[in-house]
């Protein structure tokens, strides 16, 4: 709090917002570079910092962003470096596109502001020539290059105020580990929730956008009118659209609008909210995102069977009833805060598919009335599908989990790299070990919430370059139906897998006894998805026999004596072993 109060007002903080753009943008440049970019572009970004009520941030800040692409592609040197020719040579919409097409998640840049490294931070928070502040906005900024400007500001100023404290600190470690790691875990988790709104913005029309702000605010404010949240949804679509363009300065000044106005109207949109008002910006933001639900108010006065019961819904104008649709989301989710917005998209979209086909009968009402079983059965089939996943997480125990997800996605993916296979399962073995554990109601929405983001992250690896025909189809025919049709995926029959000799790919070397627990699991699983590769029809038990004869080697081998002789002994009878599967 003693930092809050010695905080600029958000108007002066427009150098750093102009620099969290600059940096996501151009995250190959020294923070130098960065600087000397932001001095030419602030007289502009400070255009912005007296809207009027009914000016827009996104219009006010629009030259600032073509004035900065300008300045790239003037720079034939710069444009040159970040591979921007393609950007320069298009008009100004399709350029703009092109330049965040470039951007690189979680790209791998040294983190000078490694926990392990606090004697090196503390020095940087003494040195005249740049805060530690600016410098952490700067490193964040081009690692993250999807997180929103607010959120960045937020947690630059958390940031400072721990290495402030730290500093002073005996034990430097220590403290850094207590205040800074819940610091880095929430900007790792809340950059890909970024990155995800923004992939649904950009790849679904704007109504699924709106709709996932819908579900998301009448689950947070389920006291608040159906007006007001439809306007607060259509408010913070448009937010998130500017944000997701890499406009910062624009990103936080609507933010700020936003939350104004969200603190103005408390009384009637929750009681949560107050603490939260009573901060100033961007920690205001960041509060009212992360508060909890309002409680639910009692809502048997005006049951959900309305939307199944009403004889006239089918002679409603388009109009009337794209309105009624969006009642029924704002409804629905506010009566039930524990199911993930996926279940509740599908839902809905389950409804407006009833609607479309009921309404061409001759008796609507006696086709539709038999919604709410319909309903039911959709969430019912969504719970099945998590139960299942965790009750074989059960059966099998994580190592052998884990291995199983390989072959599963091996087979629905083999376009993947090994690499790339393990990484991804091993996020979702990492999930089903977060969630399996809860229950059942907090199991569902858990698990939907992680696979959304995982999913996510695969269909973006898609949009850049394309697995094959499934996995395009799950990411674009429906965002709410995504998880089902990638559960349903089956073996990709166009893999053509590339002539495979296993003794490239089975490691056993003395290398291998060295080997950290999780290093020796990674091998072998990439072992066990070139082998899917090869044989994607094969039954499990024939790769099971493999790998499981390969571990006992390994164990074998690295307690004789002679480690690398027993490796060429006994692994020639694996490779061989191994040839004959491929062969067969």
């Amino acid at each position: 709090m003693q930092h809050i109060n010695r905080q600029n007002s958000l108007e002066d903080n427009l150098r750093d917002a102009t620099s969290i753009m600059v940096a996501q943008f151009l995250q190959k440049l020294a923070y130098e570079e960065v600087q000397t970019i932001v001095k030419e572009l602030l007289p502009l970004a400070e255009q912005c910092k007296d809207l009027k009520s009914h000016e827009s941030p996104s219009e006010c800040c629009h030259q600032l962003m073509t004035t900065f692409l300008g300045h790239i592609c003037n720079n034939q040197g710069m444009a040159g470096k970040h591979v921007f020719y393609d950007c320069c040579n298009i008009n100004n919409t399709a350029s703009h596109r092109c330049f965040l097409l470039h951007k690189k998640d979680d790209a791998a840049y040294s983190d000078i502001f490694h926990i392990s490294n606090p004697e090196q931070i503390c020095g940087l928070d003494k040195e005249n020539r740049m805060s530690v502040k600016e410098r952490y906005i700067y490193e964040i900024s081009r690692k993250h290059p999807f997180l929103y400007g607010p959120t960045i500001l937020t947690m630059s100023a958390c940031y400072k105020t721990a290495v402030q404290s730290c500093c002073q600190e005996e034990n430097k470690t220590e403290c850094f580990q207590i205040k800074l790691q819940p610091i880095k875990k929430y900007v790792r988790e809340i950059s890909l929730r970024h990155h995800h709104l923004c992939e649904i913005g950009i790849k679904f029309n704007h109504k699924v956008a709106k709709a996932v702000e819908l579900v998301l605010l009448a689950k947070k404010l389920p006291k608040a009118n159906f007006s007001e949240i439809a306007k607060l949804a259509m408010d913070i679509q448009s937010l998130h659209q500017i944000c997701c363009e890499g406009n910062s300065v624009a990103c936080v000044l609507g933010r700020r609008w936003l939350m104004n106005y969200i603190c103005s109207k408390q009384a009637v949109l929750s009681s949560k909210f107050a603490p939260c008002c009573e901060l100033p910006e961007p920690f205001r933001g960041e509060c009212i995102i992360t508060s909890e639900n309002d409680d639910t108010p009692d809502l048997s006065p005006l049951p959900l069977s309305r939307f199944t019961e009403d004889p006239f819904i089918c002679k409603q104008t388009p109009a009337k009833q794209d309105d009624s649709l969006q009642e029924f989301l704002y409804e629905y989710s506010r009566r039930h805060p524990e199911l993930a917005v996926p279940v509740i998209l599908r839902v809905d979209t389950v409804y407006q598919n009833l609607l479309g086909k009921c309404c061409k009968l001759e008796n609507p009402l006696e086709c539709y009335s038999h919604g709410e079983e319909i309903f039911q059965r959709v969430v019912h089939d969504s719970h099945e599908r998590v139960k299942n996943l965790c009750d074989l997480r059960e059966k099998l125990g994580d190592r052998s989990f884990h291995d199983r997800l390989i072959v599963l996605y091996t087979k629905k993916a083999p376009q993947l790299s090994t690499q790339e296979l393990v990484v991804f399962t091993k996020n979702m073995a990492a999930a089903a070990s977060k969630c399996c554990p809860l229950n059942d109601e907090l199991q569902l929405a858990c698990m939907e919430d992680s696979a959304k983001l995982m999913l996510g992250a695969l269909c973006r690896r898609h949009e850049t370059e394309p697995i094959n025909a499934g996995v395009g189809h799950c990411c674009d025919d429906s965002y709410a139906f995504r998880k089902p049709c990638f559960d349903d995926l089956q073996v990709d029959g166009t893999y053509i897998s590339p002539p495979l000799s296993c003794d490239k790919v089975i490691n056993l070397k003395e290398d291998l006894c060295k080997a950290q627990e999780q290093e020796f699991q990674t091998e072998k699983q990439r072992f066990l998805s070139h082998l899917v590769k090869q044989k994607p029809h094969a039954a499990e038990m024939k790769f099971q026999s493999i790998i499981v004869d390969f571990a006992h080697l390994v164990e074998r081998c690295c307690q004789a004596e002679k480690s690398e002789m027993c490796f060429q002994k006994e692994g020639s009878k694996l490779i061989e072993k191994c040839q004959s599967l491929l062969g067969s």
